[in-house]
């Protein structure tokens, strides 16, 4: 019997460890560079996206007018050498780039710099003015000795809109970068731009031994690339993770675009100071802003103070720590030497030159009262995207000059009063409007005695009770009903009582707590006289008087109540400024206004703000009108400007002084300006000032130092002169301190005084030699 076959069983092998963890590990290898890569693409996309796109905001930049210069201007020597002061032009002995001017006696050579206006690119020129007591003699181009009949030198940039970020720039392209700067840059901050992929391991092996050696952190390795990766794409965390996509970002960014591309953009993104809330970015910003000049118009010295900024911004402030700005700046210096980037003798030489930094209008932040007004009537037309980041270019009203001189007129004499009346310094407030007569263009505004204070602006804000200034409106609503009253109408001046709808009684006095007889409506007027001004209101009818203070540009809701007549009103300097600028162009209504036109950031128009006028009220009654307000300056409230201005000066206004003296105002024009002026305190207790006493001051120092311009009153169609018997009110030709006046034509019919045309034997006797020698 056979024997059963064994029943073999085959071992299982087992298997090996090592073979499943290695297979492990390859697939966590491919899943890290997969996720890697899509990582890697994402960040590209990232990279592209946002730098290919619109870079950055670009809040809206506000220009203030060019100053237009042809034979005849009325543009002194001072004006026009303050005006390239303010631009940033150099004096020197003979100018041959743009930015510099020279000067000789009456004799201006000067480079202008190209500059793109609303209507035309236009290039830098170099041009001869000659200037003679009157203004400009005579303009031409100095190279050909050409005459030009009229230029306009480039405006001042006094500000911009802050965008959401609050960060600031002017956006400058490679080739507009000086080669110096570029120079320098490299060498401090990346000696191997040129060369590395966007990381420099050597730079980041050099920092590393650096910083062993020291204990502590000396040195960085980042490159330039990184540097801008850092600022453009990150947020400002440190941490490991950070710096990776740092890094990662900045060899994307390297592979992706050329080098000018990465220098342009560090050029325009790299932070370079503060003002206020605004971050100052880029080069060409800075360089406005520390320097008050163009890049482009930078020496050695000014260049090597940028670079130097890049290291810290505030720690080498110049302004405020010069000391540091200068140690840090003369070791760029060295290192643009070391790398071969300037000669040993420029280095010594640039190292002895002082840090350079001025004051220029955008670090004292051009008027914020004024910039105030502009945004107020942009937001009005424009969304606040566009204004924030849109790029806009914002051609304003604004005079640089004419707003210097309103806040040296404003600082000087709230200083005087308080000196003189021996008030604590600083205890006054104050607001001066400037606009031009004709267009109602605004080309001066100080809302704050200190004229840099972006805070409460009272030019447009301080919502005051006017005064006397409003009478005016009183007193042309009666010369709008000539068969009723005329400049030599007599009126009532005498205690009035009226009892109001809460039963309380409101009686006036006159200022002197005199009653005045014998007193015609200009006398009211002119002497500023309460209870014949309320007479007169009440008689016109109260209507009336609000018909024509709406008539005059007032667009604030009023109510009908008898003190009104007085000026119980509550107005802004800027809305009486309208009123007046009515008066003084002879009736018609210019609305007053910040801005001139708009452009698109590459300088394409998008908006004008055209001349608009309208007739608001019957010129003849004006000219009426304003013969008295002459009459103010001359002999009435007003009548300290004869000393104030000089001799034979004719300008019209009225002063406002409200209980207690709380409010002092002034009002007033000549034949081309309209100013408002008022001072008093901001808790409203009172000043002691009446507007003579205290905002006349003002105006009168404003108006100075721009020059006046006499007013010249043409006899206008349909009015003529009567000449008028003080006594009896009837004509008085030959009648003793007989006066003439304007009346509207065939308004009035009017006897003669029985003083008219009486003669003397001396009068018959003249008149007989005087017919001997026809």
């Amino acid at each position: 019997m056979a024997k059963p076959r064994k029943k073999t069983v085959r071992k299982q092998r087992k298997p090996k460890r090592g073979v499943s963890w290695r297979r492990w590990l390859w697939l966590m290898v491919i899943t890290l560079m997969l996720a890697m890569l899509l990582y890697t693409l994402y960040l590209d996309r990232v990279v592209q996206a946002r730098f290919e796109g619109q870079r950055w905001s670009l809040p809206a930049k506000v220009y203030g007018r060019s100053l237009a210069l042809y034979p005849g201007a009325p543009v002194t020597l001072e004006h026009l050498e303050q005006t390239l002061l303010g631009l940033g032009y150099r004096q020197v002995k003979h100018p041959d780039r743009p930015g510099e001017y020279s000067s000789f006696r009456s004799r201006v050579l000067l480079r202008t710099r190209a500059f793109r206006f609303p209507d035309i690119d236009r290039p830098s020129d170099y041009m001869e003015v000659t200037l003679d007591s009157q203004g400009v003699e005579s303009l031409k181009r100095a190279s050909s000795g050409d005459p030009v009949g009229h230029y306009r030198i480039e405006p001042r940039l006094i500000g911009s809109l802050r965008s959401a970020h609050g960060e600031d720039r002017i956006l400058t392209s490679r080739e507009e970068l000086p080669e110096l700067l570029v120079n320098a840059l490299i060498a401090v901050e990346d000696r191997n731009f040129y060369h590395h992929f966007g990381v420099d391991p050597i730079a980041i092996a050099r920092a590393l031994w650096a910083n062993l050696r020291a204990k502590r952190v000396v040195q960085g390795g980042s490159t330039l690339t990184q540097q801008l990766v850092k600022n453009f794409f990150l947020n400002p965390e440190r941490s490991l993770w950070r710096k990776f996509n740092e890094a990662l970002m900045a060899v994307i960014l390297d592979w992706r675009y050329s080098k000018d591309e990465i220098l342009q953009a560090y050029a325009n993104e790299i932070y370079l100071g503060q003002q206020g809330g605004r971050a100052i970015h880029g080069f060409a910003l800075a360089s406005r802003f520390y320097f008050n000049r163009p890049l482009e118009e930078l020496d050695l010295p000014r260049l090597a103070m940028l670079v130097t900024l890049v290291r810290g911004p505030s720690a080498y402030d110049p302004r405020r720590h010069p000391k540091q700005a200068k140690q840090r700046r003369h070791l760029v210096l060295q290192l643009m030497r070391d790398q071969g980037v300037i000669d040993a003798q420029q280095a010594a030489k640039a190292q002895q030159a002082p840090l350079g930094v001025e004051q220029g209008s955008l670090h004292s932040s051009g008027s914020p009262a004024f910039m105030d007004l502009v945004k107020r009537q942009l937001r009005r037309d424009y969304k606040e995207a566009d204004l924030n980041a849109g790029g806009l270019r914002v051609f304003s009203t604004l005079d640089p000059w004419l707003q210097e001189r309103a806040e040296l007129a404003m600082s000087k004499q709230l200083k005087a009063l308080e000196k003189a009346r021996g008030l604590a310094i600083g205890t006054l407030q104050g607001a001066v409007t400037l606009a031009d007569v004709e267009t109602g263009e605004v080309t001066a505004l100080v809302g704050d005695r200190n004229p840099r204070y972006a805070g409460f602006n009272r030019a447009l804000d301080a919502v005051r009770p006017v005064g006397s200034l409003i009478k005016p409106a009183v007193y042309l609503s009666a010369l709008d009903q000539p068969g009723r009253y005329q400049l030599f109408t007599p009126l009532v001046d005498k205690p009035i009582r009226i009892k109001g709808a809460n039963g309380e009684i409101w009686a006036p006095d006159n200022y002197d707590n005199l009653i005045h007889e014998d007193v015609n409506l200009q006398q009211a007027l002119v002497e500023s006289l309460n209870l014949a001004t309320v007479h007169l209101g009440l008689s016109v009818g109260l209507k009336s008087v609000l018909d024509s203070l709406y008539q005059l540009g007032i667009r604030r809701p009023i109510s009908a109540y008898p003190s009104l007549l007085l000026g119980a009103v509550s107005l802004s300097p800027l809305e009486m400024t309208q009123m007046y600028q009515t008066l003084a162009n002879g009736g018609f209504s210019a609305t007053l206004k910040s801005i001139r036109e708009v452009t698109d950031s590459q300088g394409e128009p998008l908006s004008r703000y055209p001349l608009e006028i309208e007739s608001r009220a019957d010129s003849k009654a004006v000219y009426l009108l304003r013969q008295a307000l002459q009459e103010v300056t001359r002999s009435g409230t007003g009548k300290a400007l004869q000393w104030l201005l000089p001799d034979r000066t004719a300008v019209a206004g009225k002063t406002g002084t409200t209980d207690k003296l709380r409010d002092s105002w002034f009002a007033g024009f000549d034949r081309r300006r309209v100013s408002v002026a008022w001072i008093g305190r901001d808790d409203n207790t009172p000043t002691g000032l009446t507007g003579s006493s205290g905002a006349m001051r003002v105006w009168a120092e404003l108006m100075n130092s721009i020059g006046i311009q006499s007013l010249v009153e043409d006899l206008p169609r349909g009015v003529e002169m009567v000449t008028i018997d003080p006594v009896s009110g009837l004509r008085g030709e030959g009648c003793r301190d007989a006066v003439d006046y304007p009346v509207i034509s065939g308004s009035i019919t009017l006897d003669s005084a029985p003083c008219a045309n009486s003669h003397s034997l001396m009068d018959d006797g003249v008149k007989w030699l005087q017919g001997l020698f026809r």
